[in-house]
């Protein structure tokens, strides 16, 4: 790591973070230092949105391989999004919604799940024990994660919480409710109808980096690039 001119106790990022960012700088940032340039003055203009976990395994702009300003991206536990409820509580999701699609325009929503996903295991588990104790006395995740009731209610509740193949339906079932509760808002209501807007449901497994795609049609996840994946690890020869 490069030599910090700081005084003793003097504010610093974690060393991790610190060679992160000069590997950035003088490397992709200056390769890509007219693309900065260009956003810093016209702005961001993404046609894309997706909606991800803050799981520190999946990162959308690696997994699609964007460049910046290409993604719009929402991050929370568990990819969800609440259902439309204009009150006077605040609502973090709805804003980053309103303002991709409002603001920005976005053609495209795709809510990206994702393979051994915490926070639906936890609600697998609360679903399966009711007394399943809090993380905290305020328990912000256990009250977050309780959007998942539907998705259980038509799974039926869970034998066994850590039944690896229930929790994976869970987590495709998950898409499904956060496509649903996006269907709730009237504008993403009224832009879908006219075709200004699509949503898309996919799921990304970290264990071997296979992507899945709904298909609305028959309720389906269906690989995505099957071809493509089984030949970059017939390369790699995992």
């Amino acid at each position: 790591m490069a030599d910090q001119e700081l005084s003793p106790g003097a504010p610093t990022l974690p060393a991790a973070l610190i060679e992160g960012y000069e590997s950035f700088v003088s490397g992709r940032f200056l390769a890509d230092h007219g693309r900065f340039e260009e956003l810093s003055v016209k702005g961001q203009t993404p046609k894309t949105m997706v909606i991800s976990c803050c799981d520190s395994r999946v990162a959308p702009e690696a997994i699609f391989s964007a460049g910046p300003g290409e993604l719009f991206v929402l991050r929370n536990v568990a990819a969800l999004v609440p259902p439309y409820e204009p009150d006077d509580h605040y609502h973090g999701a709805s804003a980053a919604l309103e303002y991709a699609v409002m603001a920005l325009k976005v053609s495209d929503i795709v809510v990206l799940g994702h393979g051994q996903c915490g926070g639906v295991q936890a609600y697998a588990q609360i679903a399966a024990d009711p007394d399943t104790p809090r993380l905290s006395h305020s328990d912000f995740i256990g009250d977050w994660i309780k959007m998942l009731g539907p998705a259980v209610d038509r799974l039926g509740v869970p034998p066994n919480p850590r039944d690896r193949h229930y929790v994976e339906r869970l987590e495709f079932e998950a898409v499904k409710l956060t496509l649903r509760n996006l269907r709730s808002f009237p504008m993403i209501q009224v832009l879908e109808h006219h075709r200004h807007l699509q949503l898309h449901g996919a799921l990304f497994r970290i264990m071997d980096g296979r992507l899945f795609l709904l298909d609305e049609s028959t309720g389906a996840f269906n690989p995505v690039c099957e071809q493509a994946h089984a030949a970059a690890f017939a390369e790699a020869r995992f």
